[in-house]
């Protein structure tokens, strides 16, 4: 199983075990990470599981879809490598991703 590290604002880390076809924000709310609220169910309308993809992985991870980059000018502090964790899905190819939590959600 790929293993996913979350880093909270303030420094905290989380590292979780992901499914594979789920998705890096499933993987969040069923691991209780802190941050990650994830209001709408993963259906890409609400950008609360907003994360920042650590500049290691941003190729590995891609970018976002249209659809995505208009929720994420709802997301609080976007920044180039911002993403919405239920748009990424989880493969062999994302283990050892590393995600930062912002500190708060839109």
């Amino acid at each position: 199983m790929p293993r996913i590290t979350y880093i909270e604002s303030n420094g905290t880390r989380h590292e979780a075990e992901a499914e594979l076809g789920s998705t890096v924000m499933e993987t969040a709310v069923m691991n209780g990470i802190p941050g990650i609220i994830a209001e709408c169910g993963g259906s890409c309308t609400c950008a609360t599981c907003h994360v920042y993809v650590d500049d290691a992985w941003t190729e590995v991870v891609g970018g976002p879809s249209m659809m995505e980059e208009d929720m994420l000018d709802f997301a609080w502090q976007p920044k180039p490598n911002s993403r919405l964790s239920c748009q990424i899905k989880v493969k062999e190819a994302i283990d050892g991703l590393v995600v930062h939590v912002p500190s708060r959600q839109a």
